[in-house]
């Protein structure tokens, strides 16, 4: 068996040599995985959604991720963020994050499940991409109260969810699991509730933008400053 080669034809690429000797090869995880197995492209969108978290959270201290799954796409908000704390209601998907956290993009984890009452602790800000629509409608204002209860006085809230009329294009898999989806006007009046200010976005692919909700595939609210209870 031949070597493997120790120098890449362009010195400069060598560092990715490097990365790979110390950190060794990444892997994804179990959730990403599957979504590489079966629809690839899925990834794109799924990074898409996190950078708009990441940017919009930039700066924040102690940050919440409700349904954090595999926790494999942490990272990206790491970039802008002081702390991820991620919380997930299966503890096999919170057995394979913990396999995800080295060195400068460390988080903690653990199984929480939100209708049981706020994470312990104050947070910045928290997020949930993919969750609400697995709420059931009945529980839902318990679900948001106790993301809101988890959070500092000025805390903000993202919450992403597949939007009501996608639906009709949805896999099997995922329609599954989506006892909650919802239209633009129906999320805004939900997180009013909660919050003085929601702002509600479209998402198409991995494009965030303003453009008119029913033509939406994905939606994405940004929440701040919290209603007195």
């Amino acid at each position: 068996m031949s070597k493997r080669p120790r120098k890449t034809v362009e010195k400069q690429y060598e560092a990715h040599l490097e990365a790979r000797d110390r950190y060794g090869m990444a892997t994804l995880g179990v959730v990403r995985s599957g979504s590489w197995h079966t629809d690839p492209r899925h990834l794109v969108f799924v990074l898409a959604r996190y950078k708009f978290i990441a940017k919009m959270l930039s700066g924040r201290r102690r940050v919440l991720e409700v349904g954090c799954g595999d926790a494999w796409p942490v990272p990206i908000v790491l970039q802008e963020v002081g702390h991820v704390h991620g919380i997930d209601i299966d503890p096999v998907f919170i057995e394979d994050a913990r396999t995800h956290v080295h060195g400068k993009w460390s988080f903690t984890c653990e199984v929480h499940d939100m209708l049981s009452g706020p994470v312990g602790g104050t947070f910045d800000a928290a997020y949930g991409l993919d969750v609400l629509e697995h709420i059931p409608r009945e529980h839902e204002e318990t679900f948001v109260a106790n993301v809101v209860d988890s959070l500092a006085e000025h805390g903000v809230l993202i919450i992403g969810t597949p939007s009501l009329q996608a639906q009709q294009h949805a896999s099997a898999i995922s329609k599954a699991g989506h006892v909650n989806c919802k239209d633009g006007p129906e999320l805004r009046a939900l997180l009013e509730r909660f919050f003085h200010n929601v702002f509600v976005f479209s998402m198409n692919d991995e494009v965030v933008h303003t453009g008119f909700y029913p033509m939406a595939q994905y939606l994405v609210a940004v929440c701040a400053q919290k209603r007195a209870r």
